[in-house]
């Protein structure tokens, strides 16, 4: 499952409500992020 987060105040937005409106359900910004996961750093021998 894909979660946005509000730029503003920092929170979990699901894809559902996104679907219906472009803002922040909780203080109404229209700058959402999806956040990335922490990458891995292999180095090569």
């Amino acid at each position: 499952m894909v979660t946005y987060k509000c730029f503003t105040c920092n929170k979990k937005v699901s894809v559902d409500y996104i679907r219906k409106s472009v803002r922040c359900p909780y203080c109404g910004s229209k700058m959402l992020f999806k956040p990335r996961t922490a990458t891995t750093t292999v180095k090569a021998r």
